[in-house]
């Protein structure tokens, strides 16, 4: 991997650097996953597919994903 700089606004920062190192990862992992999808040309039926399938295949279920994004 290599590390890029990307701007958040300061509450998606402080939430990150104040995870657990196990919610940096899954959040790193599904930040990877949406840059990559969103940046390549396609439509969004095969971004969504391909996201899920990607996830899938990283071992974040959706139970996982639904735990992060409802995560408060």
């Amino acid at each position: 991997m290599e590390t890029i700089t990307i701007q958040v606004d300061s509450e998606v920062a402080k939430l990150y650097q104040t995870a657990e190192i196990n919610k940096q990862e899954n959040a790193t992992k599904i930040f990877n996953l949406l840059l990559k999808e969103i940046l390549k040309p396609s439509s969004f039926e095969e971004i969504v597919s391909q996201i899920r399938q990607e996830t899938a295949n990283n071992g974040l279920t959706p139970e996982i994903l639904a735990e992060l994004l409802n995560d408060d």
